[in-house]
């Protein structure tokens, strides 16, 4: 694209999503994500009933009484967009591809981050860790992820999220929020996923589209798949063949959900055929009753 039209893409998402933002801001973002931290704040005088693991000794010892300390909680929070950018993530069979969805939903969540005073940052990846933009506070930065997931070529066609996740873990060192946004094809990342979600608060979001589904009656047809561009024939007239593929997909969706799940992560799952807005709105009501 364009300077042009990549400035014109950038604003439509932003005045977009708005009202999205609005909404999860007024569902209390807040009393969803926690800070976890604790910072000092002063000390005072022992009162009966303190815990006496609080107590200061040096100014105790100074002053010949016990003192306590007393910690507020660390209101800024670190929220980090994990994006799977491989092959797959540019199939959609209607109107919207799963890059589309998981771009707007970035955009969400960075803007919302933002409203928030907190920090976000960007990961993108495909089988290598293909960008990394450091977690900053402010709109302009917020806007540049918003760029960066619009305009970005990556060199790369596979899918790695165990990579991804090492790479996350090695390069974040305070607790953050992570949304690791992908299709999930790809096998062998479930320890990398349980050892994030020890150290993060990990959530899962799981793009489909509906085609992977349902497969339409189209007779005899060549197809190739998007990341190893290996052809192979499938006979779509077959309503036998169709079932055993949707039957294949549900199974393998809900192994994706059950391993996340598992693994103390949460799961939100988003198809290309449906507005994002009512599942993410539910994802944020949903945290907000469980604390």
């Amino acid at each position: 694209m364009e300077t042009r039209d990549i400035l014109k893409k950038v604003r439509q998402i932003e005045i977009k999503t708005r009202g999205v933002v609005n909404e999860i801001m007024s569902g209390e973002y807040h009393a969803v994500f926690k800070g976890r931290g604790m910072n000092f704040a002063e000390v005072r005088e022992y009162q009966i009933g303190d815990d006496v693991r609080a107590i200061d000794w040096n100014v105790s010892a100074r002053m010949g009484h016990p003192f306590i300390k007393l910690f507020e909680e660390e209101r800024e929070l670190l929220v980090m967009l994990v994006c799977d950018v491989s092959s797959s993530s540019h199939f959609g069979s209607g109107a919207a591809m799963k890059v589309d969805i998981a771009t707007e939903l970035a955009a969400v969540l960075a803007f919302s981050a933002i409203r928030n005073n907190d920090k976000v940052g960007l990961l993108l990846f495909t089988d290598k860790i293909e960008k990394y933009v450091p977690p900053r506070k402010g709109k302009s930065h917020s806007l540049r992820i918003l760029r960066e997931l619009l305009t970005f070529q990556p060199q790369r066609s596979g899918t790695n999220i165990r990579q991804a996740l090492e790479y996350l873990n090695s390069v974040v060192k305070k607790r953050a929020i992570v949304f690791l946004i992908s299709d999930f094809i790809d096998r062998d990342y479930e320890r990398a996923a349980r050892i994030v979600a020890r150290k993060h608060d990990l959530t899962a979001v799981h793009l489909t589209d509906p085609r992977e589904a349902v497969f339409p009656d189209a007779g005899l047809i060549r197809l190739h798949d998007a990341e190893s561009g290996a052809p192979f024939w499938v006979d779509s007239s077959s309503p036998q063949m169709r079932r055993q593929l949707a039957k294949r997909f549900a199974a393998w969706q809900q192994g994706v959900k059950t391993q996340f799940q598992k693994s103390g992560v949460d799961y939100m799952p988003l198809s290309t055929d449906r507005d994002y807005v009512r599942p993410l709105v539910q994802f944020f009501k949903q945290r907000e009753q469980r604390r």
